[in-house]
């Protein structure tokens, strides 16, 4: 057996030893019977995935060094007495989730890489759950209009931003080419083309990365359905944990997680949905309708500077643009208050600042460019 093989056995022997100290040491923390409950029993199973890579290192003939709990371990591990578990729950399942895949390369750890994945799920709810307060059986049959509901406060934020990106760039590319002293024709044109090629290139990336998303979440779901296929108990105790997390007592959890497991459909849609985080029915969403949106979005805040060129001419016509540019921005600083905490008009005052100082910037880029190649 070679070093790094070796090397790799002891590396994930550690990791599992730590798994399994910190959620110890967080279920002695943990005030809740039903939340300590969940926490030893993801200890129980991190000891389990330990006790393969022992056997695999015992095998090699290779002594298990004396373990030591890493630095990181012991400081959540403390901070989880003195501040509670709701402390660094949310730093736990981030974590989680970045490792969720930890196993995914290994081919003789391919029976912990679906445990890895459902322990990502778990944690996570746990901490969304700690924030939301406990969790009811009823709850968890409004989770889904729950997630619209945030997922509506996103799109919220992603066609502000969208607008924004067209009205600032556009803008800019407006004021460089009136610094070199292009004509208004000129102008007029350079704006209208920035329009379209931002859009597109918009829509274009947009388009891309909803296809991909889709791509990616088919082949999680297959993969699901293949483990639910061939390793039914282990994700039927899985969906178990999940319903634990959401704040169900273990037999209730059970109950539910054995009902749904009778109906192979049921099962994987429900799989899908609490533990990758993916609605079998949208996949991510429609990738023309995405793109189509955020061709929209772009051209509706890149319109701004290039209007008034249309029927001004000269100085007026920059002066023009750079007020509706202005204005516009205003627009979408008030519209960022809603979601940043800050005050309308300190949103409004602080977008239309930095829109315009970028913008000046590009004017002077482009008024030095203009005298020197002239």
């Amino acid at each position: 057996m070679s070093g790094d093989e070796i090397r790799r056995f002891q590396r994930n022997l550690r990791d599992e030893l730590d798994g399994a100290a910190l959620y110890t040491s967080i279920a002695a923390a943990e005030g809740d019977p039903v939340r300590k409950d969940l926490f030893l029993q993801l200890a129980q199973a991190e000891a389990r995935h330990a006790a393969l890579w022992r056997e695999k290192l015992a095998a090699a003939g290779i002594r298990e060094e004396r373990y030591v709990p890493s630095f990181r371990t012991r400081l959540l591990g403390r901070l989880a007495q003195r501040f509670g578990p709701r402390f660094v729950m949310p730093t736990i399942a981030a974590a989680e989730f970045s490792d969720r895949n930890k196993y995914a390369g290994q081919a003789d750890a391919q029976a912990l890489s679906a445990e890895e994945r459902g322990h990502a799920a778990v944690v996570q709810e746990m901490a969304r759950a700690q924030q939301r307060g406990p969790v009811t059986g009823a709850d968890i049959a409004r989770a889904e209009p729950w997630h619209r509901g945030a997922a509506s406060g996103n799109n919220l934020r992603a066609a502000v931003l969208g607008a924004n990106d067209g009205l600032v760039s556009n803008f800019c590319l407006i004021m460089g080419v009136a610094g070199a002293g292009a004509a208004g024709r000129g102008i007029l044109i350079t704006g209208f083309a920035g329009l379209a090629a931002g859009a597109c290139s918009m829509a274009l990336g947009e388009w891309l990365s909803v296809t991909n998303a889709r791509e990616l979440a088919s082949t999680q779901i297959a993969k699901e359905a293949a483990e639910i296929e061939q390793t039914p108990q282990a994700e039927q105790h899985e969906l178990a944990l999940i319903y634990q997390a959401k704040g169900l007592q273990k037999g209730e959890a059970e109950r539910i997680a054995a009902e749904l497991m009778r109906d192979q459909r049921s099962a994987l849609d429900t799989l899908a949905r609490e533990e990758l985080g993916i609605d079998p029915a949208e996949l991510g969403g429609n990738p023309l309708s995405a793109a189509a949106t955020s061709f929209a979005l772009f051209s509706a805040g890149a319109i701004f500077p290039v209007l008034p060129f249309l029927w001004m001419r000269g100085t007026l016509a920059v002066a023009a643009s750079i007020g509706a540019s202005a204005a516009a921005l205003c627009g979408v600083g008030l519209l960022t208050s809603l979601f940043n905490g800050r005050s309308p008009w300190f949103s409004a005052a602080r977008q239309a600042s930095f829109g315009c100082a970028a913008a000046a910037v590009t004017y002077g880029i482009g008024a030095a460019l203009g005298v020197s190649l002239s």
